[in-house]
């Protein structure tokens, strides 16, 4: 059995770490607010964009489509690019993410694919390299900014782009978290590069079949949307990451706390029973010396 100097660190321990789960969760709570007004802003202009060039897709075609359109003609070696936090106590986000990411690249693998990844994040570096250490194309450090945004952003959709123009891939699947709540944030995939084809109709104009005239030409204008396209995805992608990391600490947190307060409860308990039964050892010790004089 612990003495009691023992349980009395043991409790004064636990106390200094809930101080700090309590200051993290109030840390996280405030910057939860402004990620996610920043993740909810950039939603529609993200949907609509990649709505007009879904549809852009399926209407363009032939030699004069531009490359990140048409595609390389082959489905054969794909790069995901998985979209991990810089840090962690965020709960099992991250791992969700990786699990997410395996589960595509096995999918691919058994389909006789060639998959190779590009991680943003250092989060989810460690353990899909336990599994694919040889696939690891690249990684992009966002830990040396404070919040990631449009610039980073920028810079990672011109690396993909070169690596795709280079030949380096033929399809990118974007990985990443979708911010629904603090207690909910839920990793999907989407097509990167090339942009995905509307197969059902039902994209932009053509849900009204309105008839859409472009100047000076549509070859010219998807030149200029097209690269604005994988950086709006991207930099929506880096946005729905920060407010799912903001809110799984959060939510991490306060579990924390929680337990951190149980844990007290149940050592400080422990300690008055230990302090009562030393006690009672004494009086009887001193009583019994009491007799036998």
């Amino acid at each position: 059995m612990a003495s009691l100097k023992e349980l009395k660190g043991r409790i004064n321990s636990v106390k200094s770490t809930q101080k700090i789960t309590k200051a993290k969760q109030m840390v996280a709570a405030a910057k939860l607010r402004k990620a996610q007004a920043a993740a909810e802003a950039a939603r529609p202009y993200a949907e609509r964009l990649s709505a007009v060039m879904t549809s852009l897709a399926g209407k363009v075609s032939g030699e004069g489509a531009p490359r990140l359109l048409a595609g390389t003609g082959s489905t054969q070696r794909n790069l995901l690019v998985v979209v991990n936090t810089d840090k962690g106590l965020c709960g099992g986000l991250n791992a969700n993410i990786v699990k997410a990411a395996k589960a595509k690249a096995r999918a691919l693998i058994a389909e006789g694919k060639q998959v190779e990844f590009y991680l943003v994040g250092k989060k989810g570096r460690a353990p899909i390299k336990r599994d694919y250490a040889e696939r690891i194309e690249k990684w992009f450090d966002t830990s040396e900014v404070r919040t990631p945004g449009f610039e980073q952003a920028e810079e990672i959709a011109t690396e993909l782009i070169e690596m795709f123009e280079a030949g380096k891939f033929d399809v990118a699947h974007l990985i990443y978290p979708i911010f629904k709540s603090a207690l909910a944030q839920d990793p999907t995939v989407d097509q990167l590069i090339p942009v995905p084809a509307d197969e059902t109709g039902t994209a932009a104009g053509a849900a009204s079949g309105a008839v859409v005239e472009y100047e000076p030409g549509e070859e010219e204008i998807l030149e200029e949307l097209l690269p604005r396209y994988v950086k709006t995805q991207l930099f929506g992608a880096l946005l729905e990451r920060e407010a799912s990391e903001q809110g799984a600490s959060m939510t991490a947190m306060d579990n924390a706390t929680r337990n951190a307060g149980d844990l007290i409860q149940k050592l400080t308990i422990q300690y008055n029973r230990s302090r009562q039964a030393a006690i009672t050892t004494e009086l009887i010790e001193i009583i019994a010396g009491a007799e036998a004089l």
